[in-house]
């Protein structure tokens, strides 16, 4: 299997797979990586929110159906999964009182075993490998302060954004605060950030970055 599909929930995430980690996984051996906006974000009549698990496992399923040899997997913000109702994601709300180490990969295994009920037992539904982020796209610009800041023409700001980072343990413990979430705490100091502008002007410079976390 080499080919791989995200699902992602905004189009600064779907620019961030088919310029940055598109390239990169192809010099790993993947034929093909593409995302794929949940629910196609471009025409909701109403931005913001994560469409229900029932609608996304339903376009997930689809997809992993239609190729055998295709790994599917997501790009989804905890902080912004429903937690209850109709809309809930699997394991969201039991992951709210656990330890933050534990809420990601409680989260990912109930998505999988959602899947795996879904679909027939004579599928191969490991190729369903979820990822969840801890944060909103924003998070993933603190893991490397000084390219933030040079990736958005102000390599001035790169202590400021440091000094953000390190009250945390790492980028994904910064709060989710609606005035403390990484998105507000980067328009502090950057008042005309515009995340799908800035997000695919970064594509330039986070080139040799390490990522936040890789469990799988």
């Amino acid at each position: 299997m080499d080919r791989l599909l995200i699902h992602v929930e905004g189009e600064t995430e779907e620019t961030f797979v088919n310029e940055l980690l598109c390239p990169h996984l192809a010099s790993l051996g993947w034929t093909m990586v593409s995302a794929r906006l949940l629910g196609n974000a471009r025409r909701r009549d109403r931005r913001g929110g994560i469409r229900s698990w029932v609608s996304a496992r339903a376009e997930i399923v689809r997809h992993l159906l239609e190729d055998a040899g295709r790994v599917v997997t997501t790009m989804v913000d905890y902080y912004g999964m429903p937690r209850t109702g109709f809309r809930a994601w699997p394991g969201r709300e039991q992951a709210s009182s656990l330890p933050f180490p534990d809420k990601a990969r409680t989260v990912e295994d109930a998505l999988s075993a959602s899947v795996h009920e879904t679909i027939d037992h004579g599928l191969n539904t490991n190729r369903f490998v979820p990822f969840v982020m801890m944060h909103e796209f924003e998070a993933l610009l603190f893991s490397d302060c000084a390219a933030f800041a040079r990736g958005i023409g102000h390599p001035d700001l790169g202590g400021r954004f440091q000094q953000i980072r390190d009250a945390f343990a790492s980028p994904e413990e910064i709060d989710d605060s609606p005035v403390t979430a990484p998105s507000k705490r980067v328009k502090r100091v950057v008042r005309r950030y515009d995340k799908p502008l800035y997000g695919n002007l970064l594509k330039h410079v986070w080139v040799g970055v390490a990522p936040i976390r890789c469990r799988r």
